[in-house]
């Protein structure tokens, strides 16, 4: 039985799709804006695959009053490790596009999705975590919360806005990449 290769233009559009992963390392995936009449202009958290810029000590400083743990980069032992899981997974979507087999490329998106997946129920799990344990000896005592993943959030008077970034949206990209092909060479 004869394999069906996959098309030139596909491999390419799977190397497009590898470049996205691959760059995606380099912008924020997401994040969280904080406004309050004290704060009109804003405190920001945002979260890279490997670090946390922002307005983290400005926050952490005002959650204390609320009782929440500090964020800190070394709250989540994910951006560690997040830069090489993405880095492996550029890669290894390199490689199907060299293979040119559907198989793989069945076998890479199944991967892909799974990853997904695992990363906002990772996100979701840090949101309840951080909402959710809140110590008991805060100086505000407020009733525990969840922050939502994406959207708009009130705690107090603070108005939180959690919303998903460039790099986010470069790996859907990269993941709609990936399913062109299959589409594009269905019989």
């Amino acid at each position: 039985m004869k394999k069906a290769k996959l098309s030139i233009s596909s491999a390419l559009i799977i190397s497009c799709a590898a470049v996205l992963i691959g760059a995606s390392l380099f912008f924020p995936w997401w994040g969280m804006r904080f406004v309050a009449p004290q704060y009109p202009e804003g405190l920001d958290i945002i979260v890279y695959p490997n670090k946390l810029k922002g307005n983290i000590d400005i926050i952490n400083g005002l959650n204390h009053y609320i009782g929440m743990k500090p964020f800190s980069e070394e709250s989540f032992p994910e951006l560690s490790y997040l830069p090489y899981v993405i880095g492996a997974l550029a890669v290894l979507t390199l490689v199907v596009a060299w293979l040119r087999d559907k198989r793989w490329l069945f076998g890479l998106i199944i991967v892909f999705a799974f990853g997904g997946l695992l990363g906002l129920y990772d996100l979701h799990r840090w949101l309840v975590d951080f909402g959710t344990n809140l110590s008991d000896d805060a100086p505000i005592k407020i009733e525990p919360f969840v922050p939502p993943m994406f959207g708009e959030n009130r705690i107090a008077n603070f108005v939180t806005n959690s919303y998903f970034s460039t790099g986010a949206y470069m790996i859907g990209a990269a993941f709609l990449l990936l399913i062109l092909p299959l589409w594009k060479e269905r019989k």
